[in-house]
């Protein structure tokens, strides 16, 4: 990426069923979707979206091999998005188990985000 346009930061939490993926798609989720960022509109006018770097670093406190790529991928509508996965977040006690929520230990997962956005 030669010119960096916009950085998020995210925070995603998954409390029941520790799953990273889905803790990873909030973080993504959480550092998109509270902008309005018009001056975008400009550079994507002028280079295409098709043309978009959208590179997404990920703190991952565990799991890092489970993660499915493919639908975090899915949650960015254009770009040609590449992801970094580095250790990271936080693994903590959620105090309750459920075992109708899917939950495997009380353990909750919360994962780091970075969006760097550019051409």
């Amino acid at each position: 990426m030669k010119e960096v346009l916009v950085i998020e930061m995210g925070m995603g939490v998954d409390m029941h069923g520790q799953d990273i993926t889905k803790a990873a798609a909030r973080a993504i989720q959480d550092a998109i979707y509270h902008n309005s960022l018009p001056g975008l509109r400009a550079a994507i006018k002028k280079y295409g979206a098709s043309e978009m770097s959208v590179n997404v670093r990920l703190g991952v406190p565990c799991n890092q091999d489970k993660l499915d790529f493919s639908l975090l991928e899915a949650i960015f509508p254009y770009g040609n998005v590449t992801f970094e996965v580095c250790q990271g977040g936080m693994v903590s006690s959620n105090v309750l188990m459920l075992a109708e929520k899917g939950d495997k230990t009380d353990d909750m997962l919360i994962v780091n985000a970075v969006i760097e956005v550019g051409y």
